[in-house]
């Protein structure tokens, strides 16, 4: 029996790429906390993160442009229907250039609300506004890269991830050192860096475009027209990932408000904690980007062999994966904390939650992996109610707290994981034995 067939080696060929692109966008965080850290005041720092957790935010509740678009791509793709292709890149891009101007012409009230929504003093939130106000200049561009990604991956172009993140990071790291010890343009030359990439990693998106353009004989004269259509269909199908990716933040957001009532120590520990789960989630989002493509090419066909073929690579290699992942945590756990911090206390108590983070891979793979089947699939709305059902077991748990302390936070976001996955397998199954995958 071959160790990889050809289904998983490609899947292996659209995710290893993304696994190596996932894992350096938190590079990009370091360099900048360490560019600003070394300023002269901690204002400056404290001023990026919020500004970057505002902008972050809000952008990652338009994550939907680059989860749609590759959903129905790979369809168009896998149907070679032409007129589809170009019309799953224009819609989305139209839509994301349409939003990108809404937040530059109302960046400022945008960001005085968040600001007193977010509190602090005056001074870091002053340096947030800073931050804030030239970072909001980059939205048309930060939007399009989404959509521009979405239709790369969904047309299976396997090495545009790694060239427009490596474009982009790079760019944005020399840029920062320039404009921010070069220059002194303090946290104003870190969003100036920030929004400056991400116009040059626009401008190498669209030459990435062109190309696929040209190899799949699809005319400038067919793209321009392709913006009409069916837009009743994308936005219903933008509201729902929306709506799902707000449920998914809420929950993620609640970790830290809860933490933060049990104390300063446990708000730390779990920052250092979700850096655990954090990588893990990028590794095993590689393998949901790839399954995507390669399901929505499969649904695009109408081939449920295709289809069953990608599922149990999937399955086979994602598990192997997670697998690694839990036992190197278990092995090595103790050793990663203490290269995060050098704060004894905060160690030794990172070290009594630390065997959530093994069991944590193995209890997410399951919805990385249908995630990417239900987009492939553009199902929105069956992925909105397993997100809200999730999202109530969430809750639920946090009652725990109480009792528990943070093992109930740390059990609330394990059972919001598995039961991501167990619906999502569930409606998945059903669809099987009835045969009514396709019919949508």
């Amino acid at each position: 029996m071959k160790l990889l067939t050809p289904a998983d080696k490609s899947l292996w060929r659209l995710a290893l790429p993304m696994i190596l692109s996932n894992i350096t966008v938190p590079l990009l965080g370091l360099v900048d906390t360490a560019v600003i850290g070394h300023l002269d005041s901690p204002t400056y720092l404290g001023g990026v993160a919020i500004g970057t957790t505002v902008t972050s935010f809000l952008f990652m509740l338009l994550l939907f442009l680059r989860m749609s678009t590759t959903g129905l791509t790979a369809q168009a793709f896998g149907a070679g229907d032409k007129s589809a292709l170009a019309r799953a890149l224009m819609q989305p891009l139209l839509l994301a250039l349409l939003a990108g101007i809404m937040f530059i012409l109302f960046k400022t009230p945008i960001t005085h609300l968040a600001l007193g929504l977010t509190g602090g003093s005056d001074e870091v939130l002053h340096q947030a506004a800073l931050f804030m106000q030239v970072r909001w200049l980059s939205a048309p561009a930060t939007l399009a890269n989404l959509v521009l990604l979405g239709w790369l991956l969904g047309v299976q172009y396997a090495r545009a991830p790694v060239i427009l993140l490596v474009v982009g990071n790079l760019v944005n790291i020399l840029l920062d050192l320039w404009f921010v010890i070069g220059l002194k343009w303090g946290v104003q030359g870190a969003a100036a860096a920030t929004a400056i990439a991400e116009y040059i990693s626009l401008i190498v998106g669209l030459l990435l475009v062109w190309r696929v353009m040209v190899l799949r004989g699809l005319t400038l004269r067919l793209m321009l027209a392709a913006w009409r259509g069916d837009v009743g269909r994308l936005l219903r199908l933008n509201r729902d990932i929306m709506l799902r990716s707000l449920l998914l933040q809420i929950c993620f957001a609640s970790l830290t408000i809860f933490g933060a009532r049990l104390g300063n120590d446990v708000v730390a520990v779990n920052a250092v904690l979700l850096m655990f789960l954090t990588f893990t989630a990028y590794a095993l989002d590689g393998f949901a980007y790839a399954v995507e493509a390669c399901s929505g090419e499969a649904y695009g066909a109408k081939n449920s062999k295709q289809l069953l073929s990608v599922w149990h690579a999937a399955c086979r290699q994602s598990l192997v994966v997670a697998l690694g992942f839990s036992l190197f945590y278990a092995l090595f756990g103790e050793s990663i904390v203490a290269l995060l911090t050098s704060l004894e206390p905060l160690r030794q108590l990172a070290d009594r939650y630390l065997w959530w983070q093994v069991l944590m891979p193995l209890a997410g793979v399951g919805c990385y992996l249908l995630d990417g089947m239900f987009i492939g699939a553009t199902r929105a709305s069956e992925m909105r109610n397993s997100m809200a059902i999730a999202a109530l077991g969430f809750g639920l748990t946090l009652c725990s707290v109480p009792w528990l302390g943070n093992h109930g936070l740390w059990l609330a976001v394990t059972l919001f994981l598995l039961l991501r996955g167990v619906t999502l397998w569930v409606i998945w199954r059903r669809h099987w034995r009835n045969d009514s995958w396709f019919a949508h």
